[in-house]
């Protein structure tokens, strides 16, 4: 029984929120209103019941939109949280049917001023659906057919155009030839960089997802992007650029690939993409300059996927090596049996593993005969250090001989590993070289550099025959170690390897081993010490996690399994751990809590899904690649929709999934968790025995000696 005077406590109503709801235009006698906004009435009774609030007619006209720029609908109303601030204004319908009326009718200043709020409100699925439904994008279509059509329209409805069609409602093939050469012309005259950079982005779609990119093909030179990666003063100018470029690499057949690396590989037109790599480039431009890289290394797979008999570039080996002149006589039938002894044991100091016939080295695939290519172009632009390696080999012993033909093989199959040779390119990204801008032949070139660092590495270990894979080890870790930081030119990199010797390898390999082993002693007294600072250390990674989440991540947006360009959004964890915030943002800009409108908060979080238990990586199935960086946050309602999250790299993935973890109350269980776990306890354990250096602390505590026989040795002061 209650006592007598007691209430009972208010049920709190979960599907009412109290929020503000603010007019559009600001009007000074319409003030914002505080409203209880039920999730179960109907979106059109509550914006009857503002309208009459504020005394506006024809409340079939209005709708509610968020602080950014979306509208509310029944799909998403569910976002709408304790604390928002909505906006009536008109609806989709009503501002589609104003702006047609004003472009089709207006004067060009009225034309501007719509076109600009039409630009704005394009990113808005709910409005854009309407404005198309409307055919206001074939009167957008109209305006920039229109050879008379003033520039500063254009420029709008360029921009216009494109953010209407990356909703995907509306399939690129309708474009008809006329539009297509409409753009080309943009790109081919002087026109201003904002409409070259809307030019470009189109044409790149109608490459990438229709089937008339023969027309772009056949309109769009090399030369004219190459252009307008020189001479643009805007950079979204120059990465749409290199973007259409890509585009059309990827629709060439093999021919035209080779014809438009060959180009690109020049000296004139590296200088040019040289040009946009800069400290300061973006993280869009990053991921364009990766794809192209991948795109031209990929060339090499057919050499690396073939096998061949190339007997005329083995015998040029030998020539090389082992005539004086480089000039091989044509023998007689008795002559060539003659040779035949010395030709084999040539092949044998050259290092193939058949000497008979060396050729079948190069059926293992990779590297196929693209190791051949990289050995005769070493033998021949570097003969001085080729006949150096080879003889030198030839000197040492036959357990100390570093066979130059079984390592070259070894090594471009090495080399195809680590620059994932014949990869497509992933959706997010951005690790390239500069490096390989700088020469014709830049993986050849890396090739020679690497080979003299191979012979000299297998030389200062000493090594034999059966240290092969040892050695392997060691010049894979001295080539990765050396490309770390992008260095700007092959001779950056050869200056940086050479640092990486056997021996400094060797130091780092201990100095790593040492901050990073766990303390493998089965002393009892270490075990307690580890048992104990055990829940300290757990404590500490879950705060890193969480603080990390505090500062937040940039996410690129994706829709219907594709990247979104330049299109990003922003997640945060507010400092009192309660609250997820989350908005759109820029490239740079790092929003405050405050501008993140949206919210999810910790305690409606139901659970986590991962990699492809997500609702959202199911359209990434079908994409070639990547390793699935995906997680969604389920909250409790079943009405309200997943937060579906793409990580750029597998830290920020571990970093945000233990995070998540770690609010849920449950278990951090990435790999990176567990590796930063058996660092942080190693260094603690070593910081804290410190004072015991050079002690030996046995296995098993002393035994604890007898008592004494009295205790006369206690007295009393």
């Amino acid at each position: 029984m209650l006592p007598k005077h007691s209430k009972m406590p208010a049920i709190k109503d979960s599907h009412i929120v109290k929020i503000a709801v603010e007019y559009v235009d600001n009007t000074p006698q319409m003030y914002p209103q505080l409203i209880e906004f039920d999730q179960r009435q109907p979106l059109g009774a509550i914006i009857q019941n503002l309208c009459s609030s504020w005394g506006i007619p024809d409340a079939e006209s209005y709708a509610l939109q968020f602080d950014g720029i979306n509208y509310v609908t029944e799909k998403n109303r569910n976002e709408v949280k304790n604390g928002t601030v909505l906006k009536l204004r008109f609806s989709p319908s009503k501002t589609t049917n104003d702006i047609l009326e004003k472009l089709r009718s207006g004067t060009e200043d009225e034309k501007v001023a719509e076109l600009k709020e039409l630009q704005v409100l394009s990113a808005d699925n709910t409005f854009a659906l309407e404005f198309i439904k409307e055919q206001g994008l074939r009167l957008i279509i109209a305006l920039i057919e229109d050879g008379q059509c003033e520039e500063r329209i254009l420029e709008l409805a360029l921009c216009s155009f494109v953010q209407l069609m990356e909703h995907g409602t509306i399939s690129w093939d309708i474009l008809e030839p006329s539009f297509i050469m409409r753009n080309v012309a943009f790109i081919n005259g002087s026109s201003k960089p904002e409409i070259i950079q809307s030019a470009l982005s189109i044409l790149e779609n109608i490459v990438q997802s229709s089937n008339k990119y023969a027309l772009v093909e056949k309109e769009i030179t090399l030369e004219t992007l190459l252009k307008l990666l020189r001479d643009a003063t805007r950079t979204q100018v120059q990465q749409n650029a290199i973007a259409l470029l890509n585009a059309l690499f990827i629709k060439a057949d093999d021919g035209k690939r080779r014809m438009l690396a060959a180009t690109l590989g020049s000296k004139q037109y590296r200088s040019v993409i040289n040009s946009v790599i800069t400290p300061t480039m973006g993280a869009e431009m990053a991921h364009q300059l990766y794809v192209l890289q991948t795109l031209t290394l990929g060339l090499l797979e057919q050499r690396m996927k073939t096998a061949m008999d190339a007997q005329e570039k083995i015998k040029e080996l030998r020539r090389i090596a082992f005539e004086a002149d480089g000039i091989e006589p044509m023998p007689d039938v008795t002559a060539r049996r003659q040779h035949g002894s010395s030709y084999s044991s040539h092949y044998k100091k050259l290092g193939f593993k058949c000497d008979i016939n060396p050729a079948q080295d190069f059926f293992e695939t990779p590297p196929g005969t693209l190791a051949l290519d990289c050995m005769i172009y070493f033998a021949r632009n570097y003969t001085q250090s080729y006949t150096k390696v080879v003889h030198e080999n030839s000197c040492r012993a036959d357990e100390h001989e570093c066979p130059f033909g079984r390592t070259s093989i070894e090594l471009v199959k090495v080399l195809c590993d680590i620059f994932r040779i014949g990869e497509s390119p992933s959706e997010q990204g951005q690790e390239f070289y500069p490096m390989f801008f700088t020469h014709d032949h830049p993986f050849e070139e890396f090739f020679c550099i690497c080979i003299v660092v191979l012979n000299k590495t297998w030389k200062d270990m000493r090594a034999t025959t059966e240290d092969f894979v040892k050695v392997f080890s060691v010049v894979r870790e001295q080539i990765v170690r050396s490309i770390v930081g992008r260095p700007a030119s092959l001779e950056d990199f050869k200056a940086k390897i050479h640092t990486f010797t056997y021996n400094t390898i060797t130091t780092l390999r201990q100095q790593e081993r040492t901050s990073r082993e766990e303390c493998e002693s089965t002393a009892s007294a270490i075990v307690s010490l580890k048992k104990k600072i055990t829940p300290e250390i757990r404590a500490l990674i879950k705060e890193q996690r969480l603080g990390y989440l505090i500062v937040g991540t940039r996410f690129c947006k994706y829709s219907g399994g594709k990247r979104e360009r330049d299109k990003y959004w922003y997640v945060r964890l507010s400092p009192n751990h309660k609250v997820i915030h989350y908005g759109d943002c820029d490239e740079k800009t790092v929003p405050t809590l405050e501008e993140l409108s949206n919210k999810l908060p910790v305690i409606d979080i139901r659970q986590m899904l991962v990699g492809k238990e997500c609702p959202h990586m199911k359209e990434m199935r079908s994409k070639k690649a990547s390793t699935p960086l995906g997680f969604s946050l389920v909250p409790e309602s079943s009405e309200q929709p997943t937060l579906d999250f793409i990580a750029p790299d597998e830290a920020t993935f571990n970093y945000w999934t233990d995070g998540i973890n770690a609010l849920l109350g449950q278990p951090m269980t990435s790999k990176q968790q567990e590796e930063d776990f058996e660092t942080l306890l190693s260094m603690e354990i070593k910081l804290r025995l410190l004072d015991t250096e050079g002690v030996d602390i046995s296995k098993d505590p002393p035994a604890i000696p007898p008592e004494p026989e009295n205790y006369d040795f206690c007295f009393d002061s």
